[in-house]
């Protein structure tokens, strides 16, 4: 049930998505993006185009996940492809890396909403966004890209309540950004160190753990995190083995468990990377 202030604003919402006319949405596959998508094709329908960006950055699984959750609802949508490692700027991984990819991901949803004859091209930046570590944000303000969520004051955690509210199937969907955020500034980002980090991601998701992180540190480091209602899973040393075994299978040198469990900015806060 929602409480009389989350129903204004979901009222807000459709009202502001109403008068644009058309949109073109980002959709990512994430909660946010999930629900402004469901939201604005409700108001508006066939005058709603979803496009996902799919590059080295974007997690298959997540791929995936985007073509299931879009089948059969009739929300037109397109998959476009982007290499954000051809540009230097992004793949050196400096403090301002998604500053860097955001002005090629807004520039091409701009392209594609012109070729479209669509006007406005909107992303699903919450309030909370907002009060983050998130320079992409920035670079997608510059573009002129529109952030309705944010605009009538929707937080993350209202999202979440809304989108179960209106019926989103993946409410609970834990956040996963780009595989990108999971490497330390200053280490250099390929594709070799993207893809041993999906499989090793991957690697946990398929053995029963719900919300991971595997992140990699100068050296060959990887730091694990997970819930931390998941961390006893790790009290088997047999399992544990196991780990070791397979993660260095796939490239680390060293493997941790990050015994304070899963949370969000943490290489942000040891001064290594965004929030993620």
């Amino acid at each position: 049930m929602l409480t009389l202030a989350a129903e204004k604003k979901l009222e807000d919402l459709r009202r502001i998505i109403r008068e644009k006319g058309n949109l073109l949405i980002a959709f990512s596959g994430g909660v946010d993006s999930g629900f402004l998508l469901t939201v604005a094709h409700d108001v508006l329908g066939e005058k709603v185009l979803a496009v996902t960006i799919n590059s080295e950055i974007f997690p298959e699984r997540e791929l995936k996940h985007v073509k299931r959750s879009l089948d059969r609802t009739g929300i037109k949508h397109k998959i476009v492809q982007l290499s954000v490692l051809k540009d230097e700027d992004f793949a050196v991984n400096p403090y301002n890396r998604c500053y860097v990819c955001k002005k090629h991901l807004s520039w091409l949803l701009k392209q594609i909403a012109a070729e479209e004859s669509i006007t406005v091209v909107a992303e699903g930046v919450t309030t909370s966004d907002l009060d983050e570590h998130r320079p992409g944000i920035a670079a997608s303000e510059e573009a002129g890209l529109w952030h309705p969520l944010a605009e009538v004051g929707i937080t993350k955690s209202e999202v979440r309540q809304m989108a179960k509210e209106i019926g989103l199937p993946f409410w609970d969907k834990p956040p996963n950004p780009c595989l990108a955020t999971r490497i330390a500034f200053g280490e250099r980002i390929t594709s070799e160190k993207l893809k041993m980090i999906e499989k090793a991601e991957n690697f946990f998701i398929d053995r029963g753990f719900r919300q991971v992180r595997v992140r990699l540190h100068r050296g060959g480091i990887a730091r694990i995190e997970v819930g931390k209602d998941e961390l006893a899973m790790f009290f088997d040393t047999k399992k544990l083995e196991d780990i070791c075994v397979q993660l260095k299978k796939l490239g680390f040198l060293y493997v941790t468990l990050d015994l304070e469990g899963y949370r969000s900015g943490s290489m942000d806060n040891a001064g290594e990377n965004t929030k993620s």
